[in-house]
């Protein structure tokens, strides 16, 4: 059986600068998935036109600046992120030769082979964050068990994590230590003792 060896990362947008070529469908697909899990992400998005949904977007927040224009190489100098949208594979090819030769991160839509990195389908419940990777087989997939995660997971879950929060800051001892009670504590959560 083929293994999926991606290494889940969750980045903190806000310290970062990212850039989107794209402003139709897609593009504003991928907007709208980075300003639903970090509304202060710094995202640029370069196109020579741009769909009024991503438009009405970047309306309501500030730090998404819309440059309509063709994408040129300078486009990625300063950026830690790329995410190439646009529906001209020849322009998602340049664009990924362009971040690779400058070392930036790059995920090219609908085209695994030229991607550093995916989108995952996202549960999120108040701190909870689960991101669900078919190894860019199936978003289909990964969209369905989003969403039987999303209805399994109790809302309650919040209060359970800010006790565990404020027990781990509590806790003495060395790491260790630390995870045992944490193990401990938390094997009710699924029915296995220490």
């Amino acid at each position: 059986m083929e293994q999926n060896h991606l290494f889940p990362v969750f980045f903190k947008l806000e310290q970062l600068q990212m850039l989107v070529v794209g402003g139709g469908n897609v593009g504003h697909e991928k907007v709208n998935a980075i300003l639903q899990n970090c509304p202060a992400a710094r995202v640029t998005v370069v196109a020579t036109w741009f769909a009024p949904e991503l438009e009405a977007l970047a309306a309501g927040f500030p730090n998404v600046t819309l440059v309509q224009k063709a994408f040129s190489c300078g486009d990625i100098f300063g950026k830690d992120l790329v995410i190439a949208a646009t529906a001209d594979k020849e322009l998602n090819a340049c664009i990924w030769e362009k971040a690779k030769a400058g070392k930036v991160l790059i995920n090219v839509a609908d085209t695994p082979a030229l991607c550093d990195f995916y989108l995952g389908s996202v549960v999120q419940k108040g701190s909870l964050k689960i991101a669900i990777s078919t190894n860019g087989k199936s978003p289909t997939i990964a969209k369905r068990l989003r969403e039987v995660l999303q209805d399994a997971i109790p809302e309650t879950l919040e209060a359970v994590l800010n006790n565990l929060g404020a027990i781990r800051e509590r806790l003495k001892g060395d790491f260790a230590d630390k995870v045992k009670k944490l193990n401990e504590l938390t094997s009710v959560l699924v029915g296995k003792g220490s």
